[in-house]
């Protein structure tokens, strides 16, 4: 193995010392080199480069003569040649070993090393030496990089088919023209409701909606104004209740309200407000501006009824009465009036 050397020859005390150093230093470097890193050695006052091996010289694309004798700054990028001395003053400056990794760009290419500098003790004329182990972790980084990318892909992937499965298990809890909730779906959560309900003993209320007859304007305009007030009328459910509450689309021309933790009082308030959203709202479709009202009916879990069916038969008496009223109105159910046992 060919080695470009300007190290001075040390004091020794007979021949067998020299060989001795020559032989440690040549077994040194083809260890390093079958591991396939390379090795300088630097004055340490200055920074020249005294010896290099081939394949540190093979790295940096240069020859021997090139780099022995000068210094980084003569024969790489400023930035980069003093990021390296930068690094060289502090192992410098440490008894042990010092380890470090230089990433940058060379000659169009992304390199990465692991560089491990150790600091010698001065020789008889005070100079000191510092030697450096260059491990090229380029194509470690490049396949880190690569697993890296694969890993985001696949969580992109994974997020994307979540965001999917969660779209179409929405979709099958939600009504496609009012993007309100399916009957069904109400159903389960007024069932929990009237459990919570029980067992806390506190109110709830329940509210039917209804469309009222659409005038002639309307009918001219069939299904496709019959959608665009239906998306009207989820978008106004939708921004007038809570988290907590919940809204369906009950039939064709019917919405159920549910209205967690509310009495009569309040809820009555709260769909008077809505009420009269829905009559001043405009709703545009094909250039012409449609208008609409609704009637409502509300009752109450456990003032008005004590069971599902009671709450929905009260709903649907409440909201005959808004609609025997001519329409656009709210009305209340009944409460109900138990009879005090008679005195023994």
């Amino acid at each position: 193995m060919t080695v470009t050397s300007a190290i001075p020859a040390t004091q020794s005390t007979g021949a067998p010392a020299d060989t001795l150093r020559w032989l440690l230093g040549t077994v040194c470097e083809r260890l390093l080199a079958m591991r396939g890193d390379g090795l300088a050695v630097q004055d340490a006052a200055t920074g020249r480069y005294l010896h290099v091996s081939v394949e540190w010289l093979r790295w940096v694309g240069l020859a021997a003569e090139q780099v022995v004798g000068r210094t980084a700054a003569e024969f790489l990028e400023p930035s980069l040649a003093a990021t390296l001395r930068t690094a060289e003053q502090a192992a410098l400056a440490q008894a042990e070993p010092v380890a470090s990794e230089h990433r940058f760009e060379w000659r169009g290419a992304k390199c990465s090393f692991g560089v491990l500098r150790i600091a010698g003790p001065p020789d008889a004329a005070g100079r000191r030496l510092l030697v450096s182990v260059w491990s090229d972790r380029s194509a470690e980084r490049a396949r880190e990089v690569q697993l890296k990318n694969a890993l985001e892909q696949i969580e992109q992937q994974q997020r994307a088919h979540d965001a999917l499965r969660g779209e179409l298990a929405d979709q099958g809890l939600r009504d496609a023209a009012s993007g309100l909730s399916t009957r069904a779906h109400f159903d389960d959560q007024l069932r929990r409701e009237l459990d919570l309900s029980t067992r806390e003993h506190r109110e709830f209320a329940l509210v039917f909606v209804e469309l009222d007859e659409p005038d002639d304007a309307m009918r001219a305009l069939g299904a496709a104004g019959q959608q665009a007030i239906l998306a009207a009328m989820g978008r106004l459910l939708r921004g007038g209740t809570r988290a907590m509450d919940a809204s369906c689309r009950y039939d064709e021309r019917r919405f159920a309200v549910l209205l967690s933790g509310v009495g009569l009082a309040t809820a009555h308030s709260r769909m008077e407000g809505l009420r009269r959203r829905c009559a001043t709202e405009i709703v545009m479709h094909g250039g012409q501006e449609l208008g609409f009202t609704v009637s409502m009916g509300v009752a109450s879990f456990p003032h008005t009824a004590q069971s599902q069916v009671e709450l929905f038969a009260a709903c649907e008496a409440a909201l005959a009465e808004a609609r025997r009223r001519g329409g656009n109105h709210v009305t209340l159910a009944a409460i109900r009036f138990e009879r005090n046992s008679p005195a023994p």
